[in-house]
């Protein structure tokens, strides 16, 4: 079988995984290192040298997702130059120039190399050799992993996080629960302010652990207990009370930046049900577009 027909049969291949996947509702996209690292953050990364790794390791890809499918077939006609010339390279035995991939946990992202990737997808081959610079995560990945599915194991990981690190009771932990990466740290700052406050009227220093109950009971609990009160939760589907404690907050904020007189905790949550109430219905248009998508 010639090159020709080879990048044919990949092309095919990929257009049957696609429809495949519109049946079954998963996704066939690679994932894009940049939305990835953009959400995980990491914090540091390792130079590892060339080395050989699994090809079914390589979930993602730094800049060319949209040019192959999850199983690395070509989506587009235009990637058939490249792509015939890498592959009668390897059938002549012709050794080529290793691949550029980031690593992050146990899978990898393709910088430079998305064809060999292919061909190598294609011929089956277990191994590529490739030069390796590795990106520390605590975040698990896997092939087919949505935008979606990420966010969620990124919160549930600050959850983790949050609560091994800080003492709240078990039985109140899913109405302190956020829906967005960041909204865990950002509360630590809440709690921090709060704890300010409530040295300046004391001699020795309250431990931290205290502040946040002390916060949790007297500044959460209470704003959250508003929004029931206002049902403002059934304007924003798919989201939870500690979301609302945060824009509430913001939005209160902005409005005793913008009066002289003082604005009553009251009035902001009835300012903000007002507003919310406003894009409810568009809100829960995108949130039936997000429940069904793939992406």
């Amino acid at each position: 079988m010639t090159s020709h027909d080879n990048f044919n049969k990949a092309r095919s291949r990929g257009r049957l995984q696609q429809f495949f996947s519109l049946l079954s509702w998963k996704s066939t996209e690679l994932l894009s290192l940049y939305e990835v690292t953009k959400l995980l953050k990491p914090s540091m990364e390792t130079y590892r040298g060339v080395m050989p790794i699994p090809v079914d390791k390589i979930i993602g890809s730094e800049g060319r997702y949209h040019d192959f499918t999850l199983a690395f077939y070509p989506r587009k006609d235009m990637l058939r130059t490249r792509w015939q010339s890498i592959d009668e390279a390897l059938n002549r035995q012709i050794i080529l120039p290793p691949i550029s991939v980031f690593k992050l946990g146990e899978h990898y992202f393709v910088r430079d190399g998305h064809h060999r990737v292919s061909v190598a997808k294609m011929q089956k081959v277990e191994f590529i050799d490739a030069e390796v610079v590795e990106l520390d995560s605590q975040i698990k990945l896997e092939p087919g992993l949505t935008r979606q599915q990420l966010i969620k194991r990124v919160v549930e990981y600050e959850a983790e996080q949050f609560f091994k690190e800080y003492n709240f009771p078990f039985a109140d932990r899913e109405l302190l629960k956020f829906t967005s990466p960041g909204m865990y740290p950002e509360i630590v700052n809440h709690i921090l302010v709060h704890k300010y406050y409530i040295n300046e009227t004391r001699k020795e220093e309250i431990p931290f652990d205290e502040a946040a109950i002390s916060w949790y009971e007297t500044v959460y609990l209470p704003i959250v207990e508003l929004t029931k009160e206002e049902n403002i939760l059934r304007s924003y589907p798919g989201r939870a009370y500690g979301d609302l404690y945060l824009w509430i907050v913001r939005h209160w904020d902005d409005l005793k930046h913008g009066h002289r007189h003082s604005i009553s905790l009251e009035k902001a949550v009835r300012d903000f049900k007002k507003k919310s109430d406003k894009e409810a219905g568009k809100r829960w248009v995108n949130w039936f577009k997000e429940k069904f998508s793939r992406s």
